[in-house]
């Protein structure tokens, strides 16, 4: 085994040292910027490790509309939500905008007329979306107009969106057919980067619609078949037991010649997903949506004991889970 490297005691390294309040994020296998002699993920990078850990599981929980901040990081192609900062816009900031994604993979863009735009759908640094997305956003409000906001390694004690959105506002998705709300319809002509990734992203995009008669339900279409997506706020235990009940029951139909086929978990979230027919369309969901909600509501009410058969449907929506993040 290799010898250990002896401990530098701070201040005589050579480096300048830092009070624990200024400790910049580098590297983790860097030297901390402390001045201790250790790297950083076990100096001071430990406990920025431990709170991203604490905060990992369910990012958007506390926010308005948390099923849809879901379903719009991992499902929805093109869509917008106009968000309410706490205290209002700042000056010079005439609106702001939540985005599944951006040109080029923008993290944010501060456009020329001074709105903002967030994107959803980028990588996390922190390991905390709502934290990565709270520095993106702070960052564009500040930004010189006309400026994209590119990506960085997030202070593991910045403000989260928590921090920064209005509680009481209300989360309203607009789900587009395709991404031309990247351009300004007061623009003259697009950046040919732009246009690209615009034709890029529209080619790939598949169609989405967003039910009305429920929250958080999205069909979508597909070559082979169609798919309802319905991201639901109850926790993953109780609502298994609750669609187990059904499935043995056989309840869980939204139509004919549909079936539950499995789910995704996302975000802390449990994401039903059923099988279409390709000429079921998004507006013939809404009425057996809105009565698989009601039969749900009285399963999910339910305390007593499962029955073998239920307990038998149980396993089997189980191993049909697949986990998105």
């Amino acid at each position: 085994m290799a010898k250990k490297r002896p401990q530098t005691k701070a201040g005589t390294s050579g480096q300048a040292q830092v009070t624990s309040g200024e400790i910049p994020v580098v590297g983790a296998r860097e030297p901390c910027p402390c001045g201790s002699g250790r790297r950083y993920k076990a100096c001071h990078g430990r406990a920025a490790s431990h709170a991203v850990t604490e905060l990992v599981q369910r990012p958007f929980e506390g926010l308005p509309g948390e099923c849809d901040w879901v379903a719009l990081r991992e499902l929805v192609p093109a869509a917008t939500v106009p968000l309410t900062l706490k205290g209002g816009l700042p000056e010079g900031v005439p609106s702001v905008t939540l985005a599944t994604v951006l040109p080029m993979a923008w993290p944010a863009l501060r456009r020329d007329d001074g709105s903002v735009l967030l994107a959803l759908q980028n990588d996390s640094t922190s390991g905390d979306l709502a934290r990565d997305l709270a520095d993106t956003l702070q960052r564009a409000l500040e930004a010189e107009p006309g400026t994209p906001i590119p990506a960085r390694r997030v202070p593991a004690e910045g403000p989260r969106l928590q921090d920064l959105l209005d509680a009481e506002a209300a989360f309203a998705p607009e789900v587009h057919t395709g991404f031309e709300f990247w351009i300004p319809q007061s623009a003259d002509g697009a950046d040919p980067e732009v246009a690209a990734s615009l034709e890029r992203a529209n080619a790939a995009a598949i169609p989405t619609v967003k039910l009305t008669s429920v929250d958080s339900a999205y069909w979508c279409e597909t070559p082979d078949k169609n798919h309802l997506r319905w991201v639901m706020p109850y926790p993953e235990e109780k609502l298994l037991d609750a669609l187990a009940r059904l499935q043995a029951a056989g309840g869980t139909s939204i139509g004919a010649d549909t079936r539950l086929v499995g789910s995704f978990r996302a975000h802390g979230l449990m994401v039903p997903v059923w099988d279409l027919p390709t000429s079921m369309k998004a507006e013939e969901c809404e009425k057996p949506a809105a009565e698989f909600a009601e039969r749900l509501a009285g399963a999910l009410a339910s305390d007593a004991p499962l029955t073998a058969e239920e307990r038998r449907a149980r396993g089997g929506l189980t191993n049909r889970q697949v986990t998105l993040s």
